[in-house]
């Protein structure tokens, strides 16, 4: 894959939602909203999706684990499930894989929490924990890369990076560490982190490639991506979403 660009899927959330999930899709309404619990409750509808992608063309399909991490799914009362979840979604996105001609891959797909420990709101032990359970779910799943996404905090992707390369050694698998920044329209991170500072932060960490993603749309990548491509040593991503919303006719 170092000769070509590899080609990953696009927006799983957009895709749950035109399917307009009710309450009993969740299991109930006190787990509305929880989309990585479909994992387990509407499994036919991630299969679809995953084979959508694959079928026009994708080389690669991320797992349906972007928010199953302890601090999102505590909101459900669901924190226990982490490592379940994340098993669950790695095991869906395979089966899939399987059915296509190969090269096929499954990228385990990790957020950022929802929570920054730059800023106080969540501890790195705790960020540990759930980066560590996630990464055991995933790659007991099958996932052959793990992707840490959307990321707004160095203090978050270093506390994560440990957790999933403490993940892999206690498997005893090695797999392909990703990580992907989120920029703002000012070209920084959420928290104000140049590009330069990102790039200096992982070239120290055990990380395979570095990338953008999110974001406010292809456009407002274009410098950040720059600079990455002239100065990160190893390979690059970028995964840009449509843009920010716009309003129209209400």
């Amino acid at each position: 894959m170092l000769e070509r660009v590899l080609l990953l899927d696009g927006g799983m959330g957009t895709q749950i939602l035109e399917r307009r999930p009710t309450a009993d899709d969740f299991g109930g309404a006190a787990f509305e909203g929880c989309l990585e619990l479909l994992c387990e409750r509407r499994p036919d509808w991630i299969r679809e999706i995953h084979a959508a992608y694959f079928a026009a063309g994708a080389d690669a399909v991320e797992t349906h684990s972007f928010g199953a991490n302890a601090v999102g799914l505590a909101e459900y009362g669901l924190a226990d499930q982490v490592e379940t979840l994340n098993r669950r979604a790695a095991e869906l996105a395979r089966e899939v894989a399987r059915q296509f001609p190969g090269p096929r891959f499954v990228i385990g797909s990790l957020g950022p929490g929802g929570k920054l420990p730059t800023l106080g709101q969540v501890a790195h032990a705790e960020l540990f924990r759930s980066y560590a359970a996630q990464a055991r779910g995933l790659l007991s799943g099958g996932a052959d890369a793990l992707l840490l996404e959307t990321c707004q905090d160095l203090g978050q992707v270093k506390t994560a990076v440990r957790a999933l390369r403490a993940a892999m050694a206690e498997l005893q698998l090695e797999r392909p560490l990703w990580v992907q920044v989120t920029v703002e329209p000012s070209g920084t991170l959420l928290l104000g982190t140049e590009i330069a500072a990102v790039i200096a932060t992982l070239e120290m960490l055990p990380v395979d490639l570095l990338g953008l993603n999110c974001g406010t749309g292809p456009d407002e990548m274009r410098g950040p991506l720059s600079t990455l491509a002239e100065s990160w040593p190893l390979a690059l991503s970028c995964q840009p979403n449509a843009g920010l919303p716009v309003n129209a006719g209400g």
